[in-house]
This record gives C-alpha cells, sequence and structure tokens, in this order.
C-alpha cells in the first residue's frame, strides 16, 4: 500500500511525504480520526516508505513485499487483547524497540485502537515515548484521542484524519462495487465516510437488509402489538449490527423531516425508497418525528448501558409508535 494508492488524505499524506524527504520524521504520530476511514492504511503506508530498500515504498523489494504481507520482523502491530491494551503488551513492544533492527534502518509499531490502553499500560508507553530509541518510529490510531493522556498526546505529532467526502465516496464505491447511482449513495451516505462499513459486512445490510428493515418500521401502527414485538425481537437478536440498524432508522426519520420542510429529493439518504418515504411523511408532523428520534436516542442509550436489549428495544418501538 503506497501513499499514491490511498484515496484522499492528501495533506495527511503529503506532511508525511515531505517529513521522509527532509528527514525529520517524528518519533511519535497521533492519527487520529473516526475508525474505517484510512488511517491504518497511511500509517501502513508510512512504514513501507520507511523501510524500503530503494526508499520509495516502492512496492516491488523485498522489504516492501514484507511490510504488504504483515511479517517485516522491524513493524510490530499492537492492538487491544480483549477489552483493552495491556500492560504486559506494553512491555513486550518495549522489549523489542530496545533492540536494533533487524532488516531495516527502523523500526516501526502501529498502535491500532489507542484509546483502549488501560492506565497501566497507558503509563508505561508515556516511558517509551519520554525516552524514545533512536531509528524507532511509533503511531498511535485513536477514532477517541480525548480518551487519552494529555501526557501522551503532548508528546505525539497530531494529525487530523477527515472522513472522505460523500461525493467522492460515492464515486469510488460505484466503480469499485459496480453499483448504479442511487445504490452508490446510499451506500456512501450510511457508511459516513468509512471504507472498512462501505466495503465489509454492513454492505448488505445497508444495500438490501435495510429496506425490509424501514418497511416494517414503517408498517407499525397502534394497534399492531404483535408485530411490534416481532420487530423487537428480531432487532435485539441481532447484537452485533444493532447500533448499525439504529443508525438505519435514524437516517429514515432524517429523510422524513427533510421532505416535511420541502428539502430536494437528492439530500435524502434512502433515495431508492421514495414510496414508502412519501407514504410514511403524509402521517407524520415535525413534533412527531422529533418524538420518534428521541425515544430511538433513548434505546440506544440504554443499550449503551447493557440494558435487556429487548426490553430496550421493546420500550423504544412502543414510544415510537405512541409519537
Amino acid at each position: 500500500m503506497t501513499f499514491e494508492s490511498i484515496i484522499g488524505h492528501e495533506r495527511q499524506k503529503n506532511i508525511l511525504r515531505r517529513a521522509l524527504t527532509n528527514q525529520r520524521i517524528a518519533h511519535a504520530y497521533l492519527f487520529e480520526g473516526p475508525d474505517g476511514i484510512g488511517k491504518r492504511l497511511v500509517a501502513l503506508a508510512m512504514a513501507r516508505a520507511l523501510l524500503c530498500t530503494n526508499g520509495t515504498g516502492c512496492g516491488d523489494c523485498t522489504q516492501c513485499r514484507k511490510v504488504d504481507h504483515n511479517n517485516h520482523p522491524d513493524v510490530h502491530l499492537l492492538d487491544a487483547d480483549g477489552a483493552s491494551i495491556k500492560i504486559d503488551q506494553v512491555r513486550g513492544l518495549q522489549k523489542d524497540l530496545a533492540l536494533k533492527p533487524l532488516e531495516g534502518l527502523h523500526r516501526v509499531c502501529l498502535i491500532d485502537g489507542a484509546e483502549q490502553f488501560n492506565p497501566a499500560a497507558a503509563n508505561a508507553l508515556l516511558k517509551t515515548l519520554e525516552e524514545p530509541q533512536p531509528h524507532t518510529l511509533i503511531i498511535l490510531l485513536s477514532s477517541r484521542p480525548e480518551s487519552l493522556l494529555v501526557t501522551i498526546r503532548s508528546r505525539c505529532q497530531r494529525l487530523p484524519f477527515q472522513r472522505l467526502p460523500k461525493q467522492r465516496l460515492a464515486e469510488v464505491l460505484a466503480n469499485r462495487l459496480e453499483l448504479g447511482e442511487v445504490e452508490a449513495n446510499v451506500l456512501a451516505a450510511l457508511s459516513d465516510g468509512s471504507f472498512k462499513k462501505a466495503l465489509g459486512q454492513n454492505r448488505e445490510l445497508y444495500l438490501e437488509r435495510r429496506r425490509e428493515l424501514i418497511r416494517s418500521l414503517s408498517a407499525l401502527s397502534s394497534g399492531s402489538i404483535i408485530p411490534l414485538f416481532k420487530l423487537a425481537e428480531e432487532l435485539a437478536g441481532d447484537k452485533e449490527i444493532l447500533p448499525d440498524i439504529l443508525e438505519i432508522f435514524q437516517a429514515f426519520y432524517r429523510d422524513l423531516l427533510l421532505l416535511i420542510h420541502g428539502r430536494p429529493q437528492t439530500d435524502l439518504v434512502n433515495q431508492d425508497l421514495q414510496e414508502t418515504l412519501h407514504r410514511q411523511v403524509a402521517q407524520e408532523t415535525t413534533e412527531s418525528l422529533l418524538r420518534k428520534l428521541r425515544a430511538l436516542e433513548t434505546g440506544r442509550y440504554h443499550l449503551q448501558r447493557n440494558v435487556n436489549r429487548q426490553l430496550a428495544m421493546e420500550t423504544m418501538l412502543l414510544r415510537m409508535n405512541a409519537a
């Protein structure tokens, strides 16, 4: 993976290219921004360029190929062991970084999900950042940099990353996945600038199952208690993707608000569900939609606090149905 092959993030790539060219590489970087937008790809491209035999990240030399296949002895990848990054992991990393590079001129460490450090591990890493080893580069990747110790943040060169613009992402998805314009726009909007979501397991959810979920939601009525409980049971059974399903519902109600206020259809997320949207909007008011969105937010709040999922979904749907 070279800088040139990564879509977007031109400012960030140029900063790193200049650092490489001028041999003014920081001992530690903090790549911060939403998950799935390319931070890890840029970090790996940086490692490749730093270790490349030709000094360019050519992709053809042995060093580049080893980085690409995640088996370079001088590249260390660290992420959470379970729910957190633990002190034993950091101590193991410190031992590795204390040694001279085995094949290249540098050692590179990528720490993905740096916000998951437990307190002991964070303080151990701080010591490494305060006393960096020569020819060692540490890159921390985080979607929640505010969760890191202030002292860790202050010892890294911070490089913020942004989501790819919706229209640009839609163009890329249409080309790569051979999608029509409407499908590409839907996928780009729901993936919120994240290639990881758009190209991963969320693709089927956003393009196929979304239609079924929205139709089931819009079909509920004040007298449809059995279908309501059935839908709640279905949602509760989808533990892993339930947050994404709630985002789909949120986008649906947002579309209805936009229609009520006369926004053009090009502003909508669910552009392929025009009939469903227009049928539903005739039954809604701004206030009823705001009440539904508040019920949705309450349901999300309860899920984050490990409330019984089915009970939380039943309560949420009952409140939305009564709005």
